[in-house]
């Protein structure tokens, strides 16, 4: 029988791995994102715009019982009847602030095929189990970890040349903003977002090399709430 693989809590400050007593039964991850609603007169429904992602959640309990000797990995890490909070303090201290970044630490949850980058940000104690004089050997905890990622990591995982904020179009020689919605879009006739976008009127105020914001299509004119399809 292959030997049973534990769930590991990493620091990645101090490298320190702490592996849990027992595995979790069940574990939640859980993200969403939030929508931006533009009500347009004359429209149906509101239009909807992509705001941002929220950060994803990993939930779950666990277990720990100082009732019998513990040992993981062949090593004994509690005796008998001693205090189980020395074992919960292990996992709560990762919600304090390490001195050398000025907040808690960055950590890795991995079980098996699961690795989460994250931050502990709740964790409630319940203890389930006392010997006569009150010492604690049983608790549960709900541990609640959120997903980790600096800017840095932000910008490789995801592409951000998107239309609505950062696509633009240099003007060529000969270009009119029909022929440049021609080139972008398609369709010649759906030059006015680019106009309306850019502040044109006509294509008689192009230069060549002149930068233009390219909007997403339906355009919504800020100033009328026109929309263009």
């Amino acid at each position: 029988m292959p030997n049973l693989e534990k769930a590991v809590i990493t620091n990645t400050i101090t490298q320190v791995s702490t592996p849990v007593m027992f595995n979790p039964t069940d574990y939640t991850v859980s993200q969403d994102i939030n929508y931006a609603k533009a009500a347009v007169p004359g429209l149906s429904q509101p239009l909807l715009q992509f705001v941002n992602g929220n950060v994803p959640t990993l939930d779950m309990e666990l277990f720990l019982d100082t009732n019998e000797t513990v040992q993981v990995n062949g090593k004994t890490i509690a005796s008998a009847g001693s205090d189980v909070r020395a074992l919960t303090q292990q996992i709560t201290n990762l919600m304090v602030i390490d001195p050398t970044t000025h907040a808690p630490p960055v950590v890795v949850f991995a079980w098996s095929s699961l690795s989460f980058t994250c931050v502990l940000s709740r964790a409630a104690q319940k203890f389930v189990m006392f010997l006569p004089d009150g010492t604690p050997v049983r608790a549960r905890l709900q541990v609640q970890f959120q997903g980790y990622a600096d800017a840095t990591s932000e910008a490789k995982e995801i592409k951000r040349q998107t239309a609505d904020y950062s696509k633009s179009y240099t003007v060529a020689q000969g270009d009119t903003l029909s022929k440049i919605a021609g080139t972008v879009y398609g369709d010649p006739t759906l030059w006015r977002p680019i106009g309306m976008n850019n502040g044109l009127d006509d294509s008689i105020n192009l230069t060549v090399g002149q930068q233009l914001l390219i909007p997403k299509l339906p355009y919504q004119n800020p100033e009328t709430g026109e929309v263009v399809q």
